[in-house]
């Protein structure tokens, strides 16, 4: 295009040695067989384990803008473990990852992913490591005969989203305040030590309102 109005004049470079930096992609067939192939092999070479790996437990994204999704986390935490009934030197063991560090924040985290070890555990195909001496917990041969390996992931996650809808406020909502909800917890928590400090102090009287003298 030709320049228009009272702008600046073009100091256009068109003699640079542009050969020098183009780039081809001419492996871009061979890579793709590449990464089949070691799919293929890795695959074949933890059969029958699921392709994808270990179980992953379900975990909120953080911030308050993306919280409202649950992805997969690191390993699910020992509490979640110990209430599944699954010992943690077992769990790796059986494809569950463990994560010592992750702590449970609310009782609903927790209750999902005790669920999530579970429906796991029924499906569940354990293979013995000798065929000639099974140990009590593994398949029988029959379940072993019809089990196929996992191409896809681990109990897939899906996103709950709650089915809320508009409606009219009510009187007792408009009655209540959430900035002084909200305020009186945070002088609850923060005034739990000195509560508990008066109310031992208090038990310590000699029941006449005096406090006994400190030595």
């Amino acid at each position: 295009m030709a320049p228009k109005h009272n702008n600046m004049v073009f100091d256009s470079h068109f003699h640079k040695d542009w050969q020098r930096f183009v780039k081809t992609w001419f492996n871009q067939a061979g890579k793709k067989k590449t990464r089949r192939t070691r799919r293929l092999t890795k695959a074949a070479a933890i059969a029958p384990r699921p392709v994808a790996g270990l179980l992953r437990p379900v975990v909120h994204c953080q911030t308050i803008r993306y919280n409202a999704r649950v992805r997969a986390g690191r390993g699910f935490t020992l509490d979640e473990l110990k209430a599944a009934g699954i010992n943690r030197k077992q769990a790796l063991s059986i494809g569950i990852s463990v994560d010592h560090r992750r702590k449970n924040r609310s009782q609903e985290s927790l209750q999902a992913n005790v669920l999530r070890l579970k429906e796991y555990k029924s499906r569940l195909i354990l293979f013995p490591r000798k065929a000639s001496k099974p140990k009590k917990g593994d398949s029988s041969q029959a379940e072993m005969d019809v089990a196929t390996q996992l191409s896809g992931p681990v109990l897939p996650i899906k996103q709950m989203w709650s089915d809320t809808t508009a409606r009219v406020i009510t009187d007792e909502e408009k009655k209540q305040s959430a900035f002084q909800t909200a305020r009186m917890y945070r002088a609850n928590t923060k005034l739990v030590g000195v509560r508990e400090k008066r109310a031992k102090e208090a038990a310590e009287d000699d029941g006449l309102g005096v406090k006994k003298k400190k030595k």
